[in-house]
């Protein structure tokens, strides 16, 4: 038996990064760098909160009305201010991978997937969540 460990896969090995996001090319920390499991879960809960006061006030705290209150002000917010409220506060963004303009199918999907929860709970090595992956978008800082 040896003493020796196995040699240390490199970048350029397949499926391996050194952080999540580099071979999709952005950096591993700092603006455009990945916005992280703590950041995601506190905007979640800030989000979520927003919507529970609003469905408490409006709704008499119904879930589906507190859930329908949270994805239209997903989907206007992504649209409008390239993530929602919880990504804002805690410098985060919602951008397409290919670049450009979010549009208006991307944030529906995306919020329509959260919705649902599994997908959101299901991510790659690059930290982006299955409802990330099928809207074509990632999550950085900013």
């Amino acid at each position: 038996m040896s003493d020796r460990m196995p040699p240390r896969p490199t970048s350029s090995d397949e499926g391996w990064q050194a952080w999540p996001g580099q071979r999709l090319g952005l950096p591993q920390s700092g603006p455009r760098s990945i916005g992280r499991l703590g950041r995601r879960i506190a905007a979640l809960v800030i989000d979520w909160a927003i919507a529970y006061v609003i469905g408490l006030a409006f709704f008499s705290a119904d879930g589906l009305a507190t859930l329908g209150v949270f994805a239209v002000m997903q989907i206007v917010l992504l649209i409008t201010a390239g993530g929602g409220v919880g990504h804002l506060i805690l410098r985060l963004r919602v951008v397409p991978m290919a670049g450009g303009y979010i549009g208006f199918w991307r944030p529906v999907v995306r919020t329509l997937l959260i919705c649902i929860v599994i997908p959101a709970v299901v991510w790659d090595a690059d930290e982006r969540g299955l409802h990330d992956r099928l809207a074509g978008t990632v999550l950085v800082r900013v």
